[in-house]
Order: C-alpha cells, then structure tokens, then sequence
C-alpha cells in the first residue's frame, strides 16, 4: 500500500534536489485556483454560498494568476542559456500548448455530451473558443496566454536582441491596451500578462543572489511583509465588487497591478519560509504537478458536485467546496501517475511518447 501512494503522488520528488520554494509557489497558486473554480461551480449550481468563502476568492484572485507569470519569466533566461530557441519553442508547444488544445476539447466535448447534468451550457460554437476565446473555456485561458507571452518573448529577446528592460516597457504599454482587444481573449490575455512575466525576467538575475534569497527567507521579512499584504487586500475587496469580481473602472487597472506585484512578493517569502520549516511536503506534490491539477480539475470537481447533490443529496456549500477542492487536487495527480506517465494514456499531455521514467520536459 505505501509503494502504491508513493508511486500515485509521485513522492519521490520530495527527495530530489529541487528549489523547494517553487514547488510551493506553484502549490500554494494551484490551490487557489482549484478553489475558485469549484466555488464558482457551486454558484452556478444556485446554492447559497456563505459570503466569507466569495469574498476569500476575491482576496485570492487580486494575484494568483500574476504569479505564475512571474514565476515562469524568472526561469526564462536561465532556458535560453541551456537550450536553442527552436528547441525552446517546442518545449513551451509541448508543455502548454499542446495539453491546452487536447483537454479544452474533451471539456467542451464532455459539457455537451453530459449538458442535462452540468451548468455549463454548452454547444458546438464553443468548439470554436478554443482558437480565439479561450476566456469563455472556464479554466483554460491561462494556458495559451502563457504560451502566446513565452513566444513572444522569446522571439523579441533572442531574435530581435531586445533588452530585458525595454520588454518590460513593452509588457506595461500590452497592459494598457489590452482591454481594448477583449473581443478576441486569445490576444488580450497574453497581453494583460505579459508584463509579469517580463518582469520575472528583468528580476532573475538579481533574485537569485545569495543574499536575495536569505532576505526572502528571513522570518522577519515574512512578519513586516504580512500586514502590508493584508491592507492591500483589504483596499482590493474595497475597490471591487464582491458579487461580480470585476475591477471598478479603467482606472484600478493601476492600482491592480500594485496590489497583484504585492501580493505575489508576499507569496514568495511565504514560500521560502514554507521551504526553510519543511511544512507541509504535500503541497510541493501539488506544485509539482500543477499543469495536471489545472487541466483537469473542473472535470473533476464538475463531477463530484453532481454525485454527491444528484445521487447522495449533499447540498452544504461548506462540504460540496471541500470535496471538490479535495478531489480537484488529487484525483488529477493519481490520474496523472498512474495511467499517463509511462501509462497509456500519455497522449494526453505529449505529441510524443515519452522514455520511460522521464520527467515532464521543461525548459
């Protein structure tokens, strides 16, 4: 039974040598992610929602997804150091384009089939999201914005020899226009996001300095950083509205983007404190495993909801969120290890088999 967990939840990783810190970034962001779409599931389903658990996704959404932008710019040049940018290229089509395409079409395609159980609405238009809207595939948008910023930004710096500095200009005048090209999300998003992982880049060299990141692990950089981190989100929730979760006016665009930048610095010495006390190793598994918790998730968590109202009778907002969240995390990463990684089903997150035993690419 435990060489079955440990090969489920891959455990292993916990004892290679990795950058810790990352693995609970990426945790700590998934996590929120998870709870937001399966909250937003629930609303969907007309259940009274006690309102502490909406305004906690609020507080959440101010900087999860600028986040993962930061974290994958502060990695990029060390990538283009290592690797040719065809090479490169590939990698990023294999590891987010690729799972994008596949898994935004069995959802859509499984929201239809199933329509008369889920709240999704589905029909055969929504194929179509999938090249230029991917805001209207729930979850999915994340991916190609990602792939879309990471090309790009490959392209200006390597090809064009385009300073770190000047794409980081070049990311804030994309996040001043980008509500302009919101009729086409496939375009907007990449550009609303660009700048975070620009800025990753323009701060790589520097973050990685010893000194840098003993400053990051300090318990009292977590004690100063934690209240400013705490009124920022409060002026947020002031700012917006609770119920919708859309920004207030043009204007707060700006001041978004401060709180997004504070409370994605505030993550980071979270995680490097998480890292330096060894607490919860579980989440690194969930860091690391992220893209397959993110692809999947809303299946997961669409299903479950329907079981435990339609056939077990569970209404409890508290318990359907909880189970949702719970089995939002981990079914994924036991699918993942099972039945994908030198399973199967690899085909469902690579355009080519893998060896044996290899780990995800990355670049």
């Amino acid at each position: 039974m435990t060489k079955f967990i440990a090969k489920a939840f891959n455990l292993s990783i916990l004892e290679k040598k990795r950058m810790a810190w990352v693995d609970y970034l990426r945790g700590i962001a998934i996590m929120l992610v998870v709870y937001r779409h399966v909250l937003i599931g629930l609303q969907r389903s007309n259940l009274d929602i006690p309102s502490a658990l909406v305004t906690a996704n609020m507080i959440f959404f101010s900087f999860r997804m600028p986040l993962f932008f930061i974290l994958s710019g502060i990695f990029v040049s060390g990538s283009i150091a290592r690797r040719p940018l065809n090479k490169l290229l590939y990698i990023k089509f294999e590891n987010l384009l690729y799972p994008y395409l596949v898994w935004a079409f069995i959802q859509v395609t499984l929201q239809i089939v199933l329509a008369k159980y889920t709240n999704s609405n589905r029909t055969l238009r929504d194929y179509s999201f999938i090249l230029y809207q991917p805001r209207g595939l729930d979850q999915f948008w994340y991916l190609p914005a990602l792939f879309n910023s990471t090309v790009i930004y490959l392209l200006l710096k390597v090809k064009l020899k385009i300073p770190s500095w000047s794409l980081l200009i070049l990311g804030a005048i994309l996040y001043v226009l980008s509500p302009f090209c919101e009729a086409v999300s496939m375009m907007s998003d990449w550009m609303e996001f660009f700048i975070f992982f620009a800025l990753g880049d323009a701060i790589s060299r520097a973050f990685f300095k010893e000194k840098t990141q003993a400053f990051l692990m300090k318990p009292l950089t977590l004690l100063w950083v934690t209240p400013i981190f705490i009124l920022t989100q409060l002026y947020y929730l002031s700012r917006v509205s609770v119920n919708e979760g859309e920004a207030l006016g043009m204007s707060f665009r700006y001041e978004f983007l401060l709180i997004a930048l504070i409370g994605c610095f505030s993550m980071f010495v979270l995680a490097f404190r998480m890292q330096s006390w060894g607490l919860f190793p579980f989440l690194r598994v969930l860091g690391f495993h992220s893209l397959f918790i993110y692809v999947m998730h809303v299946i997961i968590a669409a299903f479950v909801r329907v079981l435990l109202t339609k056939v077990l009778g569970l209404h409890n907002p508290v318990a359907l969120l909880a189970c949702g969240i719970a089995a939002g995390v981990t079914i994924p990463v036991i699918f993942y290890n099972l039945w994908v990684k030198d399973g199967p089903l690899w085909f469902l997150f690579s355009p080519k088999k893998p060896l044996k035993g290899a780990p995800p690419a990355t670049a």
